[in-house]
């Protein structure tokens, strides 16, 4: 049985949502940053973290990969067209949200206070925006490439409600329907449920 580390208000969200969507069996532990649970399987003390077997995987982005290959779902094969857009997209999704949303969030309260730099917020919420068009275009729908949810779908819904709850320009209307739609399934509910 997978064990998952981390807590439902980080990007551990991300790993419990790929476990529901596939329905297989998982332990939560809802585990904080830097604690002792966590530096006893990663020594940086980052989450989440997904144990498997003997194998422990870190970093959000590697594990769903690692499960939708695993499980043959949500996800398209490698070797395809369409999993190098898949691919692209996911790339795209983090350097383009969850870096610049990292960033903010550092310079919010995780850096030392001394080398936090407040007045980066409005530049960072300026590329968001500007990002969130560029993804617009891309957007096929009812998912990000079409018919078929990805890991792609995940973070990138991940991101949204990040950039919603940090007070993020969220004006695309297209996005938004998006967004509300993936909140609407049955396994993001239950994990949200989770942190409540």
């Amino acid at each position: 049985m997978y064990k998952v580390y981390g807590s439902v208000s980080s990007r551990a969200f991300r790993v419990l949502w790929m476990l529901e969507e596939l329905g297989v069996a998982y332990e939560y532990h809802d585990a904080k940053p830097h604690s002792e649970a966590v530096r006893a399987l990663n020594p940086a003390g980052k989450v989440p973290i997904l144990v498997d077997g003997d194998a422990v995987l870190t970093d959000s982005t590697a594990i769903l990969t690692y499960l939708a290959d695993k499980h043959g779902k949500l996800t398209y094969p490698a070797g395809t067209v369409e999993r190098a857009h898949q691919d692209a997209l996911l790339h795209t999704i983090l350097d383009e949200f969850d870096a610049v949303l990292w960033t903010a969030t550092r310079h919010k309260f995780i850096l030392p206070e001394e080398r936090r730099v407040p007045e980066v917020s409005a530049s960072l919420k300026w590329e968001f925006g500007r990002n969130l068009e560029r993804l617009a275009q891309r957007f096929v729908g009812p998912f990000l490439q079409g018919d078929q949810m990805t890991i792609a779908d995940i973070v990138a819904v991940h991101c949204l409600n990040w950039a919603y709850g940090a007070k993020f320009p969220m004006e695309n209307e297209k996005l938004l329907a998006y967004a509300k739609a993936m909140r609407g399934r049955a396994a993001f509910k239950r994990v949200r449920d989770m942190g409540a």
